[in-house]
């Protein structure tokens, strides 16, 4: 049995987890789209699994809601019925959070101790729960941002790195079962595919913070029409704040959905080029085999993006289209990373 054959359980968990980031995102995605953030105003990693367990505990958690802006200026209408739902996907989220850490670490204890993790998945395993750990620690610091101030949201630049500290571990956590799994081809791909990957994924990334300050921002509700701004093209993108450019380009929302939807436009048409290039490759190789996988999850990815926009306003629609949205895009790096494991190990 080889090396590759004996990670194969390593692997599967490896691939487990990633499923589980994914839904962890979808998760963070629900509780956004629901206004559900800021509804638990502390952070008690051991005690706060637990829900209230009774009436008394669910008004000192309510009134505790109570004392935060978003209540004050949003919310002020709510029953302890509707604080009881907002609740529930926070509190959701938070828990499939320390469930993946039981995930992650009892199977990995179980592992050291059978001798599966060799001496070279050692710091990658180190480097993985590192980064789970700033990923939960970021998630706190964002909803920091929304108590004991004036802002009725989080913050939507920590909700930005809030969400890509949890896409560079989904990214690692892929990166590394491939790794594990598949030996790398020794004979890499022309310079131009491995750099056209290279540039995707700092795209997307990009593309992915920007669909962040779309959502923390709330800037689809600023122009739901398609393919015009509220019937421009080219609208006015640093009119605020007296033209400071930095304060337009992360917090206009007019400024914020032009950049989000033009690097779709841009992403999409180096996509086609990059699928172009992967049909002429060896037809054995598994880039040749991954070749349509970036191109169809992209497409389907653009037009849920414009779904999204146009049905904004239509609260379930919103929901539903949002989450998927929010699917499709890490699953759009989650297949560019992939396919760049599979380029090679050094650039010609």
């Amino acid at each position: 049995m080889n090396d590759l054959q004996k990670n194969r359980a390593v692997a599967i968990w490896l691939v487990i987890g990633a499923i589980m980031i994914i839904i962890q995102v979808l998760l963070g995605g629900i509780t956004r789209l629901t206004g559900s953030g800021l509804s638990i105003t502390e952070w008690k990693p051991i005690l706060g699994a637990l829900p209230p367990m009774n009436e008394q505990q669910w008004h000192e958690a309510f009134d505790k809601y109570k004392q935060i802006a978003q209540f004050k200026y949003i919310h002020n209408y709510f029953t302890l019925s509707d604080f009881k739902f907002i609740y529930f996907w926070e509190w959701f989220h938070r828990n499939w959070g320390r469930f993946m850490g039981v995930v992650f670490a009892v199977p990995f204890i179980w592992f050291l101790y059978k001798g599966k993790i060799n001496r070279s998945m050692l710091w990658p395993m180190v480097t993985l729960f590192v980064l789970g750990g700033i990923t939960g620690a970021l998630g706190w610091i964002m909803v920091k941002s929304g108590v004991g101030t004036e802002l009725v949201y989080v913050d939507h630049v920590k909700l930005a790195i809030h969400l890509m500290s949890a896409v560079v571990l989904f990214c690692f956590v892929v990166w590394f079962a491939l790794k594990i799994s598949y030996q790398r081809p020794s004979l890499v791909m022309p310079d131009s595919i491995k750099t056209f990957n290279i540039v995707l994924i700092v795209l997307v990334t990009v593309q992915l913070i920007y669909g962040a300050f779309m959502a923390g921002t709330h800037a689809a509700k600023s122009a739901v029409t398609w393919p015009s701004i509220n019937g421009s093209y080219f609208p006015d993108l640093f009119s605020e704040n007296g033209g400071d450019f930095w304060h337009n380009i992360t917090s206009n929302l007019i400024t914020v959905q032009f950049i989000h939807r033009n690097l779709a436009y841009l992403i999409l048409l180096l996509i086609i080029i990059f699928t172009v290039k992967l049909y002429q490759q060896n037809k054995d190789s598994k880039l040749y085999k991954l070749r349509n996988l970036p191109v169809a999850i992209t497409l389907v990815q653009v037009v849920l993006g414009i779904t999204t926009l146009v049905t904004y306003l239509n609260e379930h629609n919103k929901l539903v289209f949002g989450v998927l949205h929010q699917l499709f895009g890490i699953l759009t790096i989650g297949t560019l990373v992939v396919t760049l494991y599979f380029t090679g190990k050094k650039f010609k």
